[in-house]
């Protein structure tokens, strides 16, 4: 009896205005949200804190190295989801060929940024609960209600060491939405986005080419663009373009393009990167 009072009874911390009652329902319910082991020690966080933040304390002995370029967008086709593949260990390329979109149901993607075990675990059980939601509600649930599940979810367990930098993007109804979701429990909605240490560059194209009215082609010919320019020049992002597109209807994979090859066809089209030369006969 006690557990089912506990269902019902309002929670702090959640914004009625925003999702709907039976949503509100999945966000509260206590039953699937897996327990992690913590240390043996009284304060869990500062004990991370103090062993690998190497912005407040160079010398620590744990020094946690991310690097990833993803981002996505929406337009008026809907969203255009666009990731890199390389996953790295520091200095070390540990996998060119890294899935970093997670297939949360068929209408909505999510991203992963940071650490790939934590985001593929989350993301992963926030496609368990979508499907929950739909069996009991008969409906498909809402991006906005999903990303607060997943929000709420990583918050309780902040400065607890996991590292999740995720967007989450699909369609509720007729209107495509994306979600910017991280281990600090902060989540955006947004338009545009760009995650990961080669952001800046994908940013620097995105910005450049974006407007609303772009086609299905050339949104994703945008977002291709984008992430290359970011393996380009960060260290970190390579491998190859993974490239999504979401409607109304569901999403559509639209490739695995390898960024080796992908470069030199750039630069021929469009006489860029040219900082790099083609011709290797001369002496200079």
């Amino acid at each position: 009896m006690d557990a089912i009072v506990d269902r019902f009874i309002q929670r702090p911390g959640f914004d009625e205005d925003v999702l709907a009652k039976e949503e509100m329902l999945d966000i509260m319910a206590p039953s699937s949200v897996p327990t992690l082991s913590l240390p043996p020690i009284s304060q869990p966080s500062a004990f991370l804190r103090a062993h690998t933040d190497d912005a407040s304390n160079p010398d620590v002995r744990i020094k946690i190295a991310h690097g990833t370029t993803t981002l996505a967008f929406r337009f008026q086709g809907g969203i255009v989801v666009a990731v890199d593949s390389r996953a790295t260990a520091g200095n070390w390329i540990a996998s060119q060929t890294v899935k970093k979109v997670i297939e949360i149901n068929p209408y909505m993607l999510g991203t992963m940024a940071g650490g790939a075990a934590d985001c593929q675990f989350w993301e992963t059980w926030l496609g368990v609960q979508c499907r929950i939601h739909e069996l009991r509600e008969k409906s498909r649930i809402s991006v906005a209600a999903a990303s607060k599940i997943l929000s709420n979810l990583i918050y309780s367990y902040k400065g607890m060491g996991l590292s999740m930098g995720t967007m989450v993007c699909g369609y509720t109804k007729s209107d495509p939405a994306i979600f910017y979701v991280d281990s600090d429990g902060t989540r955006l909605k947004g338009d545009m986005f760009c995650v990961g240490s080669g952001q800046t560059f994908a940013y620097g194209v995105l910005d450049s080419g974006y407007r609303w009215d772009l086609t299905v082609e050339e949104a994703l010919a945008l977002g291709k663009r984008s992430i290359l320019a970011a393996t380009h020049r960060d260290a970190f992002s390579g491998g190859s373009v993974n490239l999504y597109h979401v409607e109304e209807k569901g999403w559509t994979y639209h490739g695995n393009h390898n960024v080796g090859k992908l470069f030199w066809e750039t630069k021929a089209a469009e006489s860029s990167f040219n900082n790099v030369s083609t011709d290797f006969t001369s002496d200079d």
